[in-house]
């Protein structure tokens, strides 16, 4: 499991957290059953504070990603097929989190249209 913090991202920690594991799980790189890192474990490896790991596991548990079970540790629920408007309203948040990033860090039009093209996307040609 790879994940990576930004410090100098605009979006906190915990979020970024939050969306990689949450990417990872829903894309099956994360399969039902297996077992997360304890918080103590990933806040050392990813230099952040305990909480900041804990926020985004509860958050992953209020979305039903994974089940906490206290002393037996944090590991991904079992696979439910996300909705066709699931998708959509997980991707036009996760669009909205983007564009709010990239006008904090004082982003033009065009800056973030190079960054779409730069990931892979074609504005304009759907997808």
């Amino acid at each position: 499991m790879i994940v990576r913090i930004d410090p100098a991202s605009a979006v906190p920690p915990f979020e970024q957290l939050r969306t990689q594991l949450a990417t990872m799980i829903e894309s099956g790189a994360l399969g039902p059953g297996h077992r997360l890192p304890t918080v103590r474990q990933l806040a050392r490896d990813l230099d952040l504070a305990n909480g900041t790991v804990a926020r985004a596991y509860r958050e992953l548990d209020a979305a039903g990603l994974v089940t906490a079970n206290g002393r037996h540790g944090t590991v991904v629920a079992s696979a439910t097929p996300m909705s066709s408007a699931d998708r959509r309203a997980r991707l036009r948040d996760t669009a909205d989190a983007f564009v709010r990033a990239a006008r904090q860090l004082g982003a033009s039009d065009e800056d973030v249209s190079v960054a779409l093209r730069r990931a892979g996307l074609s504005p304009g040609s759907g997808g």
